[in-house]
């Protein structure tokens, strides 16, 4: 027997705004009653003992010492821009002013 009636599936398009044909309707209905049996043997696997996971494994982060170490000065960043102007990376402009 079903779970879901033709008439839900029809209410369940109308919210979605989904046209539906009467062919559609049985197909979907048949589709929609397996997707919940498959959550319900879920719900049923699922005990209070076990506790709730976000992953299959166990994930740790790695994180590494922070350590100074040199940069570039600024002359040598300079050096490869192709402009440079008061001691700044010439950008072109791509904003305009409008009032």
């Amino acid at each position: 027997m079903s779970k879901i009636s033709r008439d839900e599936v029809a209410h369940l398009a109308g919210l979605a705004r989904l046209a539906v044909t009467e062919a559609e309707l049985d197909t979907f209905a048949g589709q929609l009653d397996q997707i919940l049996d498959a959550v319900a043997k879920v719900g049923e696997v699922a005990a209070d003992d076990i506790p709730p996971t976000t992953h299959a494994v166990p994930v740790t982060n790695v994180f590494r010492e922070d350590e100074v170490r040199p940069g570039l000065t600024r002359e040598q960043a300079l050096a490869a821009a192709p402009a440079a102007e008061e001691d700044r990376f010439r950008v072109p402009r791509i904003l305009t002013e409008e009032a």
